[in-house]
Order: structure tokens, then sequence, then C-alpha cells
């Protein structure tokens, strides 16, 4: 199996959507919107918390605490490419 990129940045673009870079230059939308209703997940609710969100350190994946973190492979393999229209909005 080919390694999975590392996460270089992360910004939010929707109430529930992240745009996520990779090392590899490619990037990807995850959504977190079926995660929501799952503690510790709920309290990404809180647009505030939400936005707060941090690559980790070497790029192993994105964090807002302790308790709340998804792993590099997890954006990867379900993050989705990103629209045309999205990248345009935020250029």
């Amino acid at each position: 199996m080919d390694r999975v990129p590392l996460v270089m940045s992360v910004a939010v673009v929707g109430k529930t959507e992240l745009l996520v870079r990779f090392d590899n230059g490619i990037d990807k939308v995850y959504d977190l919107a079926p995660l929501l209703a799952k503690p510790p997940f709920d309290m990404l609710r809180v647009p505030a918390f939400f936005k707060a969100v941090r690559v980790d350190p070497g790029g192993y994946g994105v964090s807002w605490s302790d308790l709340i973190d998804i792993s590099e492979y997890e954006l990867w393999t379900r993050g989705q490419t990103p629209s045309p229209e999205l990248l345009k909005r935020i250029a």
C-alpha cells in the first residue's frame, strides 16, 4: 500500500465541511455532518469551536482538542474532490 499523504493545511469551508490540503498537493473536502450526532463530535456543532480546527503535529490528522481528532487516513480515504466553485470561492 502506498503511503497516505500527510495534512499540510485545513480550512473550514461550510457549516460541517473542511478543506484539507495534503503534502502531495491534492485538496479534499471532508464533511463531518454524519459525526456530529455522536459524542464527542457533537461539540463541533458550536460554530466557534468547529472553526478552531488545527493540523496535528507532523500532519497526522486534524484536531480540535485532545478528545476530538480525525486521522490523515480518514480524511484522505473519505474526503471528496472539491468542486471548482468551492475552490474559486475560497481563492
